[in-house]
């Protein structure tokens, strides 16, 4: 592997945008905790060899891994780095909705506490008076409100 696990699928911006799909309560064509248990999977007999005693969470895994890196299965290191390209997209779509979005969002939602869908919801309210930019975004992403 010619770069390190975490420079590669620890990126916390990317991260930080996984979550912030999340808290919009989007869904799209590609589904956060699809991309992440499918690295788990591609990787499920390293961390079993290598980090199975390491408490889940905070990203310790992922750190586990990146200090066995010289040790891991071809399979886990092809797995993360698949999450990482998947990742990578999911956040410059966010990205691109948020930026297309933000006059909506700023008109609509501002006042709604983020978290639990309640942005979505507020966007699917308002869905008749989006502007068309902003709508174009959400289906050229095939980001879909709930």
């Amino acid at each position: 592997m010619n770069k390190t696990i975490l420079n590669r699928a620890g990126r916390p911006l990317v991260l930080a945008m996984v979550v912030g799909a999340s808290a919009l309560g989007a869904n799209s064509a590609f589904a956060a905790e699809d991309i992440v248990e499918s690295a788990r999977i591609g990787c499920q007999k390293d961390i079993d060899t290598y980090c199975k005693d390491v408490t889940k969470g905070e990203g310790r895994i992922l750190q586990c891994l990146s200090a066995h890196q010289d040790k891991i299965s071809g399979r886990c290191t092809y797995a993360l780095d698949d999450a990482s390209i998947q990742l990578q997209r999911v956040a410059r779509a966010i990205k691109y909705v948020a930026d297309e979005c933000k006059a909506d969002l700023q008109k609509h939602c501002s006042d709604i506490p983020i978290g639990d869908g309640r942005i979505a919801q507020c966007l699917k309210k308002n869905e008749a008076t989006l502007a068309v930019d902003c709508k174009q975004a959400l289906k050229d992403t095939q980001m879909e409100i709930k």
